[in-house]
């Protein structure tokens, strides 16, 4: 089990997971790929209503470390954006791929979330306010789609939500994509760091 593994790498100094991860191959139409580490994506530490909260946890050695700002990962400190400290909660995020292990911004964004950290943004334009209050009414600062404003009665909203994004007021999080035909996955446990332990408090019983 390759969360496990991380897992129990995992603590007050974190380690990282490529070791655990690239020591495994995934046979597709009988051929043998080597499982690489998605570089540039991270684990994450969570706080109340925000998702992506100040701390990442890189998945291969001398990944570079990130402060999150406003749902968005920011150049910062690597030794305050890696340690673990007692108490904390994180998105323990794994990421393989059979090709390069590099992802980039695709194209249709369908995935946004209300920036956490912003504060008072004067909207001129009404239809963009009457939206904003759709998401602060159905979703707060969790993640939503273009599918979910649908069945909340919102219609002819893009040029809105666009404005919105504009404004810094609503983050978008577009499809990543590695090379073209390749294979990705992502997988993940939600674990807080106890005194003596660090408890998965997702495990069920399928996972």
């Amino acid at each position: 089990n390759v969360l496990y593994g991380i897992k129990q790498s995992s603590g007050i100094n974190a380690e990282y997971g490529q070791e655990v991860m690239e020591s495994y191959e995934v046979e597709l139409d009988g051929k043998n790929y080597q499982v690489k580490c998605i570089r540039n994506l991270n684990g994450h530490s969570i706080e109340p209503y925000k998702i992506h909260a100040g701390k990442t946890v890189p998945i291969i050695k001398g990944g570079e470390a990130f402060e999150i700002y406003g749902g968005k990962t920011v150049p910062g400190s690597s030794n305050q954006a890696i340690k673990m400290e007692e108490g904390e909660f994180y998105a323990i995020e794994t990421f393989g791929s059979t090709g390069k292990g590099l992802v980039h911004d695709d194209v249709d964004c369908s995935h946004y979330m209300k920036n956490f950290d912003i504060g008072h943004v004067p909207i001129r334009i009404n239809r963009a306010k009457g939206l904003l209050n759709t998401i602060n009414r159905q979703f707060g600062t969790l993640a939503f789609c273009k599918r979910w404003l649908e069945r909340a009665g919102e219609t002819k909203y893009l040029l809105a939500l666009k404005h919105l994004c504009d404004l810094g007021i609503v983050n978008d999080y577009p499809p990543l994509v590695d090379q073209k035909g390749c294979y990705t996955a992502q997988m993940e446990h939600t674990i807080v760091l106890r005194p003596t332990c660090k408890e998965v408090i997702s495990r069920g019983d399928d996972y």
